[in-house]
């Protein structure tokens, strides 16, 4: 049976991993509260049925060159991998 790689953290370990500069989120961006009116407007948003979310292992100097040239570096990535089984079928395999 597969490791499960899920980590749980407690409020109080994210803020000291934010104030320590460990993540993405900046201390100085204001909080707003989530009131009834939000939810009056909320709606679901559901991800399109044509793609999976995988978790993916690449060489360092493979992902390191598709984010170094725009924004978009996973959609690049699914584009060459998408061309690849294309070509695959058109070959017979």
């Amino acid at each position: 049976m597969a490791k499960e790689d899920t980590r749980r953290y407690s409020p109080e370990s994210l803020r000291a991993q934010r104030d320590r500069g460990k993540t993405e989120t900046r201390a100085d961006i204001p909080a707003h509260a989530i009131d009834a009116e939000f939810w009056n407007d909320a709606h679901v948003v559901m991800p399109s049925s044509g793609k999976t979310s995988v978790h993916l292992r690449l060489d360092t100097e493979v992902l390191e060159w598709f984010k170094s040239s725009e924004r978009g570096h996973l959609t690049r990535l699914n584009a060459v991998l998408k061309s690849y089984v294309d070509a695959q079928k058109q070959q017979g395999r």
